[in-house]
């Protein structure tokens, strides 16, 4: 197997975590993106290899992220996978919800994700070639009590994949929208009951059904995939 340049946002812990360890055991250079150096350095600790890389980073802004993503290019190659798993939730109700918190979860959910995939697509484009991974959550399919600025956010991030699905339709570049449940990191530590935390799902498990459905097959793509858990 080519050995591809893997670009994780929102890498470090959980979900992001899982996939980053997965890449690296696949023998791909692995590049780590989050807001927080020791989560990141903890998770590139935690694999055996010395390709991995680490970059601390505000999605939101996207003169920070054109910056990076620059910086990325340049010392270790091309992006040829991003996984956009950045993201962050508050719920509260429809009427009480801070601007504080619907500015938080628009600019790091959806313009986060808009902003990454700007940041690489011009070079996949050219290059015809890569591989573009939108975690975007079930709450992008459907809406949920006290999760209204978190759904919209997610609704906004699907949207976005969908009509990218199109525009890249006669390139060989291919995107996967994961919709997944709940899984088993501190995300839900303030929202669900410890009984409830243990019906969700092992970020391990999702990671592995991402990408068991991204890897490329003759004749077919896979646009998404929808993973639930027992509480959605």
């Amino acid at each position: 197997m080519e050995a591809k340049h893997v670009v994780i946002t929102g890498a470090g812990s959980g979900l992001g975590s899982s996939l980053a360890l997965k890449y690296s055991e696949m023998g791909h250079h692995v590049t780590l993106i989050g807001r927080t150096f020791s989560k990141l350095k903890k998770v590139s600790e935690s694999i055996e290899s010395d390709n991995v890389s680490i970059y601390t980073l505000d999605v939101s802004s996207n003169k920070e992220v054109r910056k990076v993503f620059s910086d990325i290019k340049e010392e270790n190659g091309p992006v040829d996978i991003l996984v956009n798993n950045a993201g962050v939730g508050v719920f509260d109700k429809a009427e009480t919800i801070s601007e504080d918190a619907v500015d938080q979860m628009i600019d790091i959910n959806l313009k986060g994700t808009i902003f990454c995939t700007q940041a690489v697509l011009p070079d996949m484009k050219e290059r015809n070639s890569g591989t573009i991974i939108q975690v975007i959550s079930t709450a992008g399919l459907t809406g949920k009590v006290t999760e209204s600025v978190y759904c919209a956010s997610k609704f906004g991030a699907r949207g976005f994949t969908e009509s990218l699905v199109k525009e890249v339709a006669d390139t060989d570049i291919h995107v996967l929208a994961a919709y997944m449940g709940g899984m088993k990191t501190n995300f839900w530590d303030d929202i669900y009951e410890e009984e409830e935390i243990t019906h969700l799902m092992e970020p391990d498990d999702v990671a592995d059904i991402i990408l068991a459905n991204v890897k490329p097959r003759k004749n077919l793509t896979v646009p998404e995939i929808v993973i639930k858990n027992h509480i959605n």
